[in-house]
């Protein structure tokens, strides 16, 4: 294997990789072995009859590999690549594939978010029955939110990634993978995240992507649909899904594309103790909207009811979400809820922080005016808000 800097790296038969460091061992040369070439990608095969799915790459670890210079793991397969990797795939469909981004998620922006709308939207407009775009997980729900409020699409839009990169024999890659190709090719015409539903391969979950969430570093099971039954769950191997409620239908409306964004909006996590100063801050930068995380029901530290009535004087919209995840937002039980809503801080009602962050972005970007955004606010437009929200959810 090629070496670390001051390390041996030995390929084990398993697929793992052990790292040993120089000082500590003695190398023996058994036998001399050929460089092997890399293959290239095989071209993409075309059979009568298939629908046509689009892959749209941006990276992450669905699309990754180690990189033996640094150990670590770095973004660097195309859509072609994870085609070639994972062969049942041409049972489902056809292909074309894109790179959009070669990025991990880390480095995803709002005008990368546009970008990616637009090119989904495109690949619609050439036929597409459906399109699936790999990403990197960390950030999967913030793009896939964006996604959801930027497109109104007559067909599937599947994000998917991976918890473990391809070349590791406990990798979710493959599974993952021939799930959200078969969402993709399904009747479910929503924006989606499919990801494992266990940490077993038997199913993937179809989770909503205003919904999900991601709930662990590093487990297969990681996404979660939250205050909201997820869509459905696609079968492994049997690839057979089965839905747990309404959904939009393929064709139920036409495409729409409204990718317009306001980048300049803050999500802020309050603690105890923490000061108003932050959201002061927030406001003499010149951003656009806040969302403030609080605890609980939807609360901060009464000294903050002033900083929040500074921001909606000056045009600042301030919505309220809950650090709980689960249930709803209700500022109207306490004291200092109520001096909040006073100030004209507006509930995120079950709305995920993350969600709301990207729905303002959208808002503030497309309403005329701030009285239009609020009502906006308050208005379920992908999703995102349930009329009741259920307390085993």
């Amino acid at each position: 294997m090629p070496s670390v800097t001051g390390h041996i790296v030995v390929k084990l038969d398993n697929g793992y990789n052990v790292g040993i460091k120089k000082e500590d061992s003695t190398v023996e040369l058994v036998k001399k072995g050929q460089a092997l070439a890399t293959p290239a990608p095989t071209p993409l095969k075309k059979q009568d009859g298939m629908p046509k799915v689009s892959i749209l790459s941006t990276g992450g670890t669905i699309a990754s590999k180690v990189d033996y210079r640094t150990g670590a793991v770095t973004s660097q397969f195309s859509a072609e690549d994870i085609i070639s990797a994972i062969p049942e795939l041409e049972e489902i469909a056809n292909y074309e594939g894109k790179v959009i981004y070669n990025i991990l998620s880390e480095n995803m922006k709002a005008q990368y978010w546009q970008v990616l709308a637009r090119a989904v939207a495109s690949e619609i407009e050439e036929g597409a029955d459906g399109v699936i775009v790999t990403h990197g997980t960390d950030t999967m729900i913030y793009t896939a939110a964006a996604l959801s409020f930027m497109l109104k699409t007559p067909v599937p839009v599947v994000v998917v990634g991976s918890q473990r990169s391809s070349d590791r024999p406990s990798s979710d890659a493959a599974m993952n993978a021939i799930s959200a190709a078969t969402v993709a090719v399904s009747d479910i015409a929503e924006v989606s995240v499919v990801m494992h539903a266990t940490t077993s391969d038997d199913f993937c979950f179809i989770h909503r992507g205003t919904r999900v969430r991601k709930m662990h570093t590093s487990r297969r099971d990681a996404f979660q649909s939250i205050n909201h039954p997820s869509i459905g769950k696609v079968g492994y191997p049997s690839r057979k899904i089965e839905t747990f409620g309404d959904y939009r239908h393929r064709g139920e409306v036409a495409l729409e594309l409204s990718d317009r964004l306001e980048p300049k909006c803050a999500l802020i996590k309050y603690f105890p103790g923490s000061s108003a100063d932050v959201l002061d801050y927030y406001i003499q930068a010149g951003y656009k909207g806040i969302v403030l995380e609080g605890t609980g029901l939807g609360h901060v530290a009464s000294d903050w009811v002033k900083s929040i009535k500074t921001a909606t004087d000056a045009g600042v919209p301030v919505v309220i979400t809950s650090q709980c995840l689960r249930g709803r937002i209700c500022d109207r039980v306490y004291d200092t809820g109520r001096d909040m809503l006073a100030a004209g801080a507006i509930e995120g009602e079950d709305m995920l922080p993350e969600v709301a962050l990207v729905k303002m972005m959208w808002i503030l970007a497309n309403a005329p005016d701030l009285k239009t955004a609020e009502t906006l606010f308050k208005t379920p437009l992908a999703g995102e808000i349930s009329a009741a929200t259920l307390t085993t959810i």
